[in-house]
């Protein structure tokens, strides 16, 4: 399968069915939302929250269907854009808006039960863990653009569905594990997962320069080195919102409290 029928696939009815999905899975939200609300109306779900998810849908379905997704099949700068909204901007603002606390609240108290023993499972306590959160997420794009997984991705829809999947799953995790937002198995220091942070964004800046300097295989000198570049300042900027919600959330906890006399 080539670049066009793969494209084709993703811009037919696979297309159609992606957004009926993610429609729904926003008002999914929504109705959870305003279930927990009427059950708890000392504690009412933030607007804010709200927006966060759908706005977080909308970046991760623009970036697999649609314009950006079929120019991505052939453009390495605009398989990039959707690199940023798919694995990185859409996992923050999902995170932001707190999906699995949501869900705790509008479940039934024993299937609520059964959800937290599987957060505290193994599995979930290995991927969740910060450094092999972020093994999974940079080290997995690595993997990507250093090799010929990025070519064959463009020639085998399984593959290019694989490592979409593995894109969001892995940008989500990490941000999980940095953000304490939903309930997460561990409890490590801010200390510790800052160290985990600036590690993983120094290694995430130095494959944009090395795709700069290195194109990947079946991608033009031009393309890489404009694509190097959105990655390196777009990452960044995304970035910066886990560094300020990862800092906010650490001023917050040991701020000191007024003590009334």
């Amino acid at each position: 399968m080539n670049h066009a029928q793969i494209a084709n696939v993703t811009t037919g009815l696979s297309a159609l069915l992606l957004s009926m999905g993610a429609l729904l899975t926003v008002m999914l939200y929504i109705g959870a939302g305003l279930l927990s609300s009427r059950h708890n109306r000392l504690k009412v779900w933030p607007w804010y929250r709200y927006v966060s998810f759908a706005f977080g849908i909308v970046c991760a379905a623009i970036s697999v269907i649609g314009p950006i997704a079929y120019q991505a099949m052939s453009n390495f700068t605009m398989h990039m854009v959707s690199h940023l909204l798919l694995g990185m901007l859409a996992p923050v603002l999902l995170v932001m808006s707190a999906p699995v606390t949501l869900l705790l609240r509008s479940l039934p108290v024993r299937q609520a039960k059964v959800v937290a023993s599987l957060l505290r499972s193994y599995p979930v306590r290995f991927i969740s863990h910060p450094i092999i959160a972020s093994v999974l997420n940079i080290g997995g794009l690595w993997i990507l653009y250093t090799t010929s997984l990025y070519s064959w991705m463009h020639t085998n829809l399984m593959v290019h569905i694989l490592v979409h999947v593995h894109i969001f799953a892995a940008g989500y995790i990490f941000t999980a594990s940095l953000i304490y937002i939903d309930p997460i198995p561990h409890r490590l220091s801010y200390i510790y997962r800052s160290i985990v942070l600036i590690s993983a964004l120094a290694a995430h800046g130095i494959l944009s320069k090395y795709i700069y300097a290195h194109p990947p295989e079946g991608v033009g000198v031009q393309e890489a080195q404009t694509g190097g570049k959105l990655m390196y300042y777009g990452g960044d900027f995304i970035d910066l919102f886990i560094i300020v919600l990862l800092c906010y959330h650490w001023y917050k906890n040991t701020r000191p409290r007024e003590v009334l006399v």
